[in-house]
């Protein structure tokens, strides 16, 4: 913790990459859905009128959207399509980490994305008019995130 009166810059969002399986998978152009939704229920206690208790449940986490420039790797969408065929589909669950940089270029922190898989795949869009670079997108998602901090 830095000490007090110390000006920290904050992260920029331009500076991360992703990892499956401990692999590094190409550059990213965009993630976004990294968000987590803690459920809670109301409890109205007998005789006690001025409020309602409010207690905490379970945690769900969002759908992770990953965007990036197609390239002539597929390693993404064989991932998809092995899980959209499989019989057991648990078996294609992998480890997935978003890691964010500082701008020296060093890990500050770490998303790790526990059993996550895909939910959605979708192409580029193709518009000969355009000069556009062509994204591909994918979804992820998963049963747990925890964050690490270098």
């Amino acid at each position: 913790m830095p000490n007090p009166g110390t000006m920290v810059d904050p992260l920029t969002t331009h500076r991360f990459a992703v990892e499956v399986d401990g692999l590094v998978l190409g550059a990213f152009d965009e993630c976004t859905g990294l968000a987590g939704t803690l459920d809670f229920y109301e409890y109205k206690e007998g005789g006690l009128n001025s409020y309602t208790h409010k207690l905490p449940g379970r945690i769900s986490w969002g759908t992770i959207t990953l965007k990036w420039g197609t390239t002539d790797s597929t390693k993404l969408w064989e991932w998809f399509k092995a899980i959209s065929a499989a019989v057991n589909k648990s078996r294609h669950y992998r480890n997935v980490s978003i890691i964010q940089f500082k701008e020296s270029g060093t890990e500050d922190r770490r998303w790790n994305l526990d059993a996550a898989f895909p939910v959605k795949w979708s192409g580029p869009s193709l518009n000969a008019a355009q000069g556009a670079v062509s994204i591909e997108t994918l979804e992820l998602a998963c049963a747990d995130v925890t964050l690490v901090k270098a």
